[in-house]
């Protein structure tokens, strides 16, 4: 019996006490991060491109100079990271059906109903779209700013298509900052969510409250370890 698109190698769940599930190995944990890293340097070293009054950032890398040298190239660090977590995830990110009645019902998520809600795979509809929101943003900045890379590019790319990927770049920026901020917000609002990307397992309790499905799939497949 194959195993549901959600369902990824290293989940396990541990007996303990206490139970705890595993939700990404070091691999993942690790790209994560990176990725996370990538993100919150380019904020810091594209502000100061994007606004006259933000160039007191430059300070951080160095000086302008060395900003507008380094930030391309951590969006190309940041492209690879992702993608190779994109890889991994992707499937269980597919949208299904339940999403849809959870997004209808999005208010007892918010008011703390979850009892109310269906039960639910390893991840929720909101956690999907930022996801593919990611994926979306990082293909189309690491495009348009291949475009704006003058260093290499600006001898073969006309000035007109040069001007509209300046404007792309920077609303697509702009708006992987706010899903960036929405993601750090959710991790911490949603108690017990960091612990995943941190020791790489959730509480038991963690897992029945907010993945109920995820949970007994491993139950029900024998993804139980033999610790006594």
């Amino acid at each position: 019996m194959s195993e549901p698109r959600d369902i990824l190698p290293e989940d396990e769940i541990h007996r303990g006490p206490p139970m705890t599930v595993s939700r990404y190995g070091p691999g993942k944990r690790l790209n994560h991060w990176i990725t996370a890293s990538c993100l919150i340097l380019l904020a810091l070293s594209g502000l100061p491109l994007f606004h006259p009054t933000l160039f007191f950032l430059t300070r951080l890398f160095g000086g302008g100079q060395n900003t507008r040298m380094l930030h391309p190239w951590i969006g190309v660090v940041l492209f690879f990271s992702f993608f190779i977590f994109f890889a991994q995830l992707w499937r269980a990110n597919l949208p299904v059906r339940v999403d849809v009645q959870w997004t209808a019902q999005i208010g007892d998520f918010i008011g703390g109903h979850e009892d109310r809600l269906p039960e639910l795979g390893k991840y929720n509809a909101a956690q999907k779209l930022i996801f593919w929101g990611m994926a979306f943003f990082i293909v189309v900045l690491i495009a348009s700013g291949l475009v704006i890379w003058d260093q290499y590019f600006e001898n073969v790319t006309p000035i007109a298509l040069r001007r509209a990927a300046i404007l792309i770049h920077s609303i697509c920026a702009v708006l992987i900052i706010l899903l960036f901020i929405l993601h750090v917000y959710a991790a911490f609002w949603v108690r017990g969510t960091l612990r995943a990307m941190t020791r790489g397992s959730v509480t038991g309790g963690w897992a029945w409250r907010h993945h109920r499905k995820w949970l007994k799939e491993l139950a029900g497949r024998g993804r139980i370890d033999q610790a006594k």
